[in-house]
């Protein structure tokens, strides 16, 4: 599923593209899923946000068009609209030299589209915690929010509470950055800010390298992300520690595959 850096990606892929256009025609697959699409006829796009893993274009009637790309989904400027896998899109008014369509491609149909007032969120969008790259996401105010829990450390990050924007993948590389176990239950402070230190740097290099494509994520061009070739832990359980030569083991967490060194991130 995109996380936080292939969600940050598209939109500022996205931003040049639509920020501007009026929205002059739409359709969608007849799902509850994605018919909200058709809802934004009319409108002009005048901002692109993400918040955690969502897709939130501004729009001039004061609502939001909100996009979860679920594990498949891809937005795609210039989409053909006989593609079997399209479930909505939207055409835009002309511009020289730029694609009219706007589409959403999801092979699996785990996204999913809505339209709200502006900030009037419901669900999982109205609960998340601070965004990762904001001042007010500190060392302290992570730890106040995970010594409040008694839930593994990897399912606490995942529940989106404690910060927005953090998957499986991201989770695993930030929990391994800070030589802590993702199933202990409770964290010290300075695990806390070394924690704090490692989502804001794994979560800046995934933004850097385009996100990471392990098989379905694209970009809005169309284009695999690098992160994959820069990860220091998630995926290579079997293979040797980068800090110690330690064999990295997986294990299961709350339904989660999770890899992790058993030496760097003891329990104890």
């Amino acid at each position: 599923m995109p996380e936080l850096p292939e969600v940050e990606t598209i939109r500022r892929q996205l931003e040049p593209f639509i920020v501007g256009r009026t929205v002059t025609d739409s359709g969608s697959h007849p799902s509850a899923k994605f018919a909200p699409a058709v809802e934004v006829v009319g409108t002009t796009v005048e901002s692109t946000k993400r918040r955690g893993k969502f897709l939130l274009f501004g729009l001039d009637d004061g609502r939001e068009l909100i996009v979860h790309l679920g594990m498949t989904g891809q937005l795609i400027p210039g989409a053909e609209l006989d593609d079997p896998y399209l479930r909505a899109w939207w055409r835009l008014d002309e511009r020289s030299g730029s694609e009219s369509v706007l589409g959403y491609r999801d092979v699996r149909r785990f996204g999913r589209i809505r339209v709200a007032q502006n900030g009037d969120y419901e669900g999982t969008l109205a609960t998340l915690g601070p965004e990762p790259f904001d001042p007010d996401f500190t060392p302290l105010g992570l730890w106040e929010t995970l010594k409040g829990s008694r839930r593994h450390l990897k399912t606490q990050l995942l529940s989106q509470r404690p910060v927005a924007g953090v998957g499986n993948i991201y989770a695993d590389e930030a929990c391994f950055r800070a030589e802590v176990h993702p199933a202990v239950r409770r964290v010290t402070r300075a695990q806390a800010e070394r924690l704090h230190h490692a989502i804001v740097q794994v979560l800046r290099q995934g933004v850097d390298n385009g996100g990471t494509t392990l098989r379905d994520y694209r970009d809005a061009d169309g284009v695999s992300g690098e992160n994959q070739h820069h990860l220091d832990c998630y995926g290579r359980h079997g293979e040797p520690c980068v800090r110690c030569g330690t064999e990295l083991r997986k294990t299961i967490l709350d339904a989660r595959t999770t890899t992790f060194c058993p030496r760097c991130q003891s329990r104890r």
